[in-house]
Order: structure tokens, then C-alpha cells, then sequence
């Protein structure tokens, strides 16, 4: 049972909670972030040298989303231990394990140092981060939404989602001075640095994390009826039509992020050219207001619901798809930044409400399992694969838009009809496991 918001002792116990979940998540998507920043400025060329020019930009965004792939199978394991060890041990675990792989890729050596083995050990490292973040989500929004009142649980489990742009503008923001060192220096060394920086950043986190207590519902449900044998088994078996509409959900709101956080940076520098730090600029813009927006959609979305809420995303997505790519090839700042601004907001609109929808499609004993599974299954195909399909289009149209656009309303109408069908539940009880 949720702890009486009305409490002083239950209140400090949610916002310490809320705050956990939060930094660590925070922690983790930047090394993400990082990552995909890097593939986007400079893997290509340090990792996956070639003449031409858009196989070595396929090839470092095909190590991107390597990691997306290795996210399910990350939400599988991390999600059967959670469901019958605990959310907690699970969430210091993940948290481990990225900070230590973004470490790793920090001092990797570059091909033109050790040959094949550069990129081959930089796609092992990036397997690692993608097993640990596909572990981390399930459990830090469970801690929050599952300490919650249900009253509540939207704004709840916003704040943990507020994790990802946090991460993108600190991301965003470490690449912006780094890009500004001279050319050479960068491509030796100073893309380095926001790998290295995880480390400080790790240790921060693990402190933050090991003192949050586990969750109650977990816990009762352990007391009362005992743990699952085989969660995933249980998840298919109870809950498989929820498992199919979490991942329809995902499409719009994973695709348009990594296009306009991730694509957008080679598109405009690349194809338009346009400096780095101007796109950055506009990103990091973007992803300060998100911060703000995301919480406001997730309290929106528990006084009205979560499909409306979700479902008004979708369609601004569809609706902005072409003139998202109009403003950016206009090549001026204002518009740029508007662009990627409004994008994001978008996409708020559906990742505020996210974690509380997707943690209450789903009964206690088997809810990391199949919050994990529904979230990360569709992470390779609507958001890994995102910059991949993107850059294949731009160079099958001729470099026209309209084609990476036409792909984004696609997505849109995906996440549409499986909103369409999916039940309202923000005012379900957590405490109950549903045989829906």
C-alpha cells in the first residue's frame, strides 16, 4: 500500500526516493547521451575511418543502436531479479554498470591506434551501457510511482523522467565547450572528456542510491503472496495485450527524440553546414525547458488522465514532423532552436505521463518485468534505429527532408492506435494485480 502523502515522515520518504531515482537516472542517460553525441560529432571518423563519408556516419550510428538492442535483453534480466529480489539492488547494479562502461570508453584507444579492435571493443562497451540502462528505467520509476500516492503518481513518475533531459543538457552541455577547443585537440583528446566525467558522476549516484529504502508495495507483495517464479512468463500470461500497446506507445515519442536531439546534429552540420555549436545550443535550450515541461504534462495528466495527455503528443508529432525539418533548413538560429525546441515539448507531452501509464498497465509482482519489457522491446526499432533510418532516407531521397519527416508521422500514427486501445489508468490502485 502507497504511504499517506498526508505524513511529514511519509512525504521526506517519497521526495528522498523521488531524488534517488532521479540523480541516478540523470547519471545514466548522460552517459548515454554522451554516446550518441559522439557518434553523431566523432566516432565515425576516430572508430570507423573510411572515404566514404556516410559509411563511416552509418557505421558509428549502427554502434548507437547496438546499444538500443542490447536494452531488451537488459530489461529482461534486470526486470525477473527485480520482481523477485527488489527494485533497490537492481537500480545500484544498473548504475554500475554504465558508469564504469562510459569510463571505459574514455580511454579506449582509436582505430588509428590498434587497428579493428578499436571499434570492436567500442561496441562491447556500448553493449554494456545499453544491458544497464535497459535495467535502469523499469526500477526507477517503479521506486517513485510505487512510493507515491495515487494521486500523484504522475508527477511522481515525471520527476524521474526529467532524469533524460537533465542528462541531454549536461550531455549538450560538456560537448558545447569541448567543440569549441580547436579541431586537433578535440579529435585527440577533448572528446574524451565527458566519458571520463562519468566516473565522478558514478560515485555521486551510488552515494545518493544506497540510501533509499525499498519499495513498499514490493514488499508487501513479497509478504503477502510471495514473488513471482518466471515474471516474464507471467507478464505474457496476464498481461500480454498491455506488453503490445507499451511498445506501440513508444514509437512516436523514441523516434522524434533521437531525431531531434541525436539525427539533427549531423542533418544540419553535415548536409547544411552549420556549425556544432549552434545545434548544440539549440539542444541544450531545448532539453532546460523540458525539464520544466515533462513534470507539467505528468501533474496534467493525473487530473485528466494519462491518454489525452499522451495521445496530444502523438498527434503534435505527426502534425510537425515536416515543419520541424522546414525551420532547421532555413539555417536561421532563431528558427532552429524554436524547432528543437517545440520538437522536444512535443515529446514531453508524451514522456511525462510514460512511467506512471506504463507502471499501472501492470500488477505488482510481475511490474518491472513487464514495465521493463513493454518500454525497452520497442527502444531498438522506434528509437535506436532512429538515426540509422533517418540517415539511410536522407541519402535515398537525395537528401530531401520530406523523407525522415514521413518517417516521423509513420511513428505517430504507430503510438496513435495503440493509445486508442489502451485502457485509462490514473485512477487504477497499484496495490491490486489486475488479470487484465
Amino acid at each position: 500500500m502507497s504511504e499517506d502523502p498526508e505524513t511529514p515522515e511519509s512525504k521526506n520518504s517519497v521526495r528522498k526516493v523521488v531524488l534517488a531515482s532521479f540523480v541516478g537516472t540523470t547519471i545514466e542517460w548522460f552517459d548515454f547521451f554522451i554516446y550518441g553525441t559522439a557518434a553523431a560529432l566523432v566516432f565515425g571518423e576516430l572508430f570507423f575511418p573510411n572515404e566514404n563519408e556516410f559509411v563511416g556516419r552509418m557505421a558509428a550510428y549502427g554502434t548507437f543502436a547496438i546499444g538500443f538492442f542490447a536494452r531488451p535483453l537488459g530489461g529482461i534480466v534486470f526486470g525477473h531479479y527485480g520482481d523477485r529480489i527488489g527494485r533497490k539492488a537492481m537500480l545500484v547494479t544498473t548504475l554500475m554498470m554504465m558508469g564504469v562502461a562510459t569510463f571505459l570508453i574514455g580511454v579506449l584507444p582509436t582505430y588509428s591506434s590498434i587497428g579493428i579492435a578499436a571499434p570492436i571493443l567500442l561496441i562491447l562497451l556500448r553493449l554494456v551501457q545499453g544491458f544497464g540502462v535497459g535495467g535502469e528505467w523499469g526500477g526507477a520509476v517503479l521506486m517513485a510511482v510505487e512510493h507515491g500516492h495515487e494521486g500523484k503518481r504522475g508527477f511522481y513518475g515525471s520527476c524521474v523522467q526529467m532524469g533524460v533531459p537533465v542528462g541531454l543538457l549536461l550531455a549538450a552541455s560538456v560537448f558545447a565547450v569541448v567543440t569549441r577547443m580547436p579541431e586537433e585537440a578535440f579529435l585527440s583528446w577533448g572528446w574524451r572528456i565527458p566519458f571520463l566525467l562519468g566516473i565522478v558522476l558514478l560515485a555521486i549516484g551510488m552515494f545518493i542510491r544506497l540510501q533509499i529504502m525499498e519499495s513498499p508495495l514490493f514488499q508487501e507483495a513479497q509478504e503477502k503472496k510471495g514473488v513471482a517464479k518466471l515474471p516474464i512468463v507471467e507478464v505474457f500470461k496476464k498481461h500480454p495485450k498491455n506488453v503490445l500497446l507499451a511498445m506501440g506507445a513508444r514509437f512516436a515519442e523514441n523516434a522524434c527524440f533521437y531525431i531531434f536531439s541525436v539525427f539533427v546534429l549531423s542533418y544540419a552540420v553535415d548536409h547544411l553546414g552549420l556549425e556544432r555549436p549552434t545545434i548544440l545550443t539549440g539542444v541544450w535550450i531545448a532539453a532546460a525547458i523540458q525539464i520544466f515541461a515533462i513534470p507539467a504534462f505528468g501533474i496534467l495528466s493525473d487530473k485528466i488522465g494519462r491518454r489525452p495527455v499522451y495521445l496530444a503528443g502523438a498527434i503534435f508529432i505527426a502534425v510537425f514532423a515536416f515543419p520541424f525539418f522546414w525551420l532547421i533548413e532555413t539555417k536561421v538560429t532563431i528558427l532552429i532552436w524554436l524547432a528543437i525546441i517545440l520538437g522536444l515539448v512535443g515529446h514531453a507531452a508524451m514522456y511525462g505521463p510514460q512511467a506512471a501509464f506504463f507502471s499501472e498497465l501492470f500488477g505488482t509482482r510481475v511490474r518491472y518485468s513487464g514495465a521493463s519489457i513493454g518500454y525497452q522491446l520497442a527502444s531498438p526499432f522506434a528509437g535506436g534505429l532512429a538515426p540509422l533510418i533517418a540517415t539511410a532516407l536522407l541519402e535515398w531521397s537525395g537528401n530531401g527532408s520530406w523523407a525522415v519527416s514521413t518517417y516521423l508521422v509513420v511513428t505517430a500514427v504507430i503510438t496513435l492506435v495503440a493509445i486508442y486501445f489502451a485502457a485509462e489508468t490514473y485512477r487504477s490502485n497499484l496495490g491490486e494485480d489486475e488479470e487484465s
